[in-house]
């Protein structure tokens, strides 16, 4: 049935960043389809209180403290999840930043290098983690989270676009080289969401005008619309799918040059 392959009944999901916004609703996302969820973000505090939130509605979650750029998180990480379930079925990697808005010549270097750490560096080191376990159980599904400003630039966020555009680049290097391990890697180029990281931006009203001109549905999504399409890639749903790009912008790419 094509129903039972949206299933996630027995699988273990690590998604980063998962304390609020996309990263929650995707947790929330899998959960509902049956997955066991590692809420994982900086502080511990922010993460028990999603993981106890899921429990109540009879949902499967823990909660585990995680700064992504912190090596030494990121393996404790891991570890406690093995030594807790024995198994990495799904690795969402969520956590992002984005701390400098200028021109690139002027971008500090400590800006420029936080936001790699998080953004990418992260992603990496965290991948090379799960995917020996991943490996040995058969296979696996990676998600990274990029976007649409991994796909165009964009004036001010000189950092988060290269390191957007490198996290596509890494899905589709990572998806040729382990695939023969039945790991699949695929990435979600999101457009505009309410979130936190997003607020500078709808704040605007200039770029909230020219953003309503532009996009086809006229609005801004919501968390809850980028948890579907991840639940889809972490599935068997999605089983012949590795080294896509998908983007979720409300057509905002699709914006005529003139009119």
């Amino acid at each position: 049935m094509i129903k039972e392959k949206f299933n996630l009944s027995g699988k273990v999901a690590i998604i980063t960043g998962a304390s609020k916004g996309i990263g929650e609703a995707m947790a929330r996302g899998m959960a509902e389809f049956g997955a066991t969820v590692v809420v994982s973000s900086r502080k511990q505090a922010a993460v028990d209180a999603v993981a106890e939130q899921f429990q109540s509605e009879g949902l499967s979650a823990t909660g585990i403290e995680c700064h992504v750029a912190k090596a030494e998180h990121r393996e404790a990480l891991v570890e406690k999840v093995m030594a807790k379930y024995g198994r990495i079925d799904i690795l969402i990697n969520n956590a992002g930043t984005n701390p400098y808005f200028g021109p690139i010549h002027k971008m500090p270097v400590a800006a420029y290098q936080k936001t790699m750490d998080v953004n990418i560096n992260s992603a990496i080191a965290l991948s090379n983690l799960v995917y020996p376990i991943m490996k040995k159980q058969g296979g696996g599904s990676i998600i990274h989270i990029s976007s649409i400003e991994g796909l165009h630039p964009s004036k001010m966020m000189r950092a988060y676009n290269l390191s957007k555009t490198a996290l596509i680049v890494l899905g589709k290097n990572q998806a040729i080289e382990w695939g023969k391990d039945n790991i699949r890697v695929n990435t979600i180029c999101p457009g505009y969401v309410r979130t936190k990281l997003s607020e500078a931006l709808l704040s605007n009203e200039t770029l909230v005008k020219d953003f309503k001109k532009n996009c086809a549905l006229g609005r801004y999504s919501t968390p809850d619309e980028m948890a579907g399409l991840a639940v889809f890639l972490a599935s068997d749903a999605s089983s012949y799918m590795t080294g896509s790009t998908i983007v979720n912008d409300g057509g905002l790419l699709h914006a005529p040059l003139f009119g």
